[in-house]
């Protein structure tokens, strides 16, 4: 009788359990405003051991950029560019502190930032011993004008515009090492973008998308770039129309994956010209991204709002990072069909 009672109790407490988790939720979700930001941590083979800090990484730079872009002193750029510079710092990711090196075993990074009122666009190629290769992007945007410096020039601009540089000591991470030499014991040099690749030693191209309370929109991407690659490569990241790009009468967009065939087919760019025609930010994410590796044999990712605010987020991909926050709710995913859902 009393075993009866007992498995009784049990059952009342977990479907009370059960109710409570769902009434939560549907409470997060019901406290939503025009207000989103969404982000990705890079598309490709993911290891097991890199999907919770991958997750910690992309849901952390969700609410501070979320934050910021309910900030009514701050804009939408600040967020997109506060979210890529947590990324930037976290050696989860490839890019910042934890980009992958090329053949000569030094750190080259990319990065776009773009604003889609105006659609002012600011980036740096092959850039080296900076932090934050987003803000020496922005700081193009807004100082020059130009839309991209690379190389020597990008880093003497950052000199003179004050950007603190970082040594090779604090950039180059062991895992970065222990990457470079797994990619020339393959013979994989700068074939693939590193976690699309079978060696097990890429990171992640990182990425956000937002869109304001007034509708204005805003991306920005960094990365790395690929593991091995030659010196001077610059890939789809800095690329208007590639990497990232937006518009505040379509959306805005982020990639991350192969990026030579993220720049054959001008991803970016391909996705907002289906949404200016009317298609849904999730099927048009998916239709270019699926075209693209029909014709090329490769895989990609990417992250989309459109100017009504709708969300999409697609890769073909065995994984990508991906989180969004929008009021109180935190969504967040790595494997296909996950949406992870959570207070901020």
């Amino acid at each position: 009788m009393f075993r009866e009672m007992d498995v009784i109790s049990t059952f009342f407490n977990v479907f009370v359990l059960i109710l409570f988790n769902l009434s939560g939720s549907s409470d997060c979700d019901k406290n939503m405003g025009r207000s989103i930001i969404l982000v990705h941590g890079g598309a490709g083979d993911i290891s097991e051991d890199r999907v919770q800090p991958k997750l910690n990484g992309v849901k952390e730079a969700a609410r501070e950029g979320y934050r910021v872009l309910i900030d009514p002193n701050k804009s939408v750029i600040d967020a997109v560019e506060i979210a890529v510079k947590i990324m930037e710092d976290d050696e989860a990711f490839n890019a910042g502190r934890g980009s992958v090196l090329n053949l000569d075993g030094e750190v080259e990074m990319d990065a776009i930032i773009m604003e889609g009122k105006n659609m002012k666009i600011g980036s740096v190629a092959a850039v080296k011993n900076i932090s934050h290769p987003i803000s020496l992007a922005r700081l193009v945007m807004e100082n020059t004008p130009h839309v991209m410096l690379a190389g020597p020039g990008a880093n003497k601009f950052a000199a003179e515009m004050g950007v603190p540089m970082v040594g090779s000591d604090w950039l180059v991470t062991d895992f970065a090492r222990e990457s470079l030499e797994k990619c020339k014991r393959s013979g994989e040099l700068g074939t693939f973008i590193t976690e699309l690749s079978s060696v097990p030693g890429g990171v992640g191209t990182v990425g956000a998308v937002a869109i304001d309370s007034d509708g204005h929109v805003a991306v920005a991407t960094s990365t790395g770039g690929t593991c091995g690659k030659l010196p001077g490569r610059v890939g789809d990241t800095p690329v208007p129309g590639s990497g990232g790009y937006c518009d505040d009468n379509a959306g805005a967009v982020s990639t991350t994956g192969h990026g030579e065939s993220i720049m054959r087919h001008c991803v970016a760019f391909g996705i907002i010209q289906k949404m200016r025609l009317g298609e849904s930010a999730q099927s048009a994410t998916q239709e270019v991204l699926d075209a693209m590796a029909k014709q090329t044999g490769q895989t990609a990712g990417a992250i989309t709002i459109s100017k009504d605010g709708e969300i999409g987020i697609y890769f073909n991909s065995r994984r990508m990072a991906w989180a969004y926050q929008q009021g109180d709710c935190i969504h967040s995913g790595i494997d296909h069909g996950d949406d992870f859902i959570e207070y901020a």
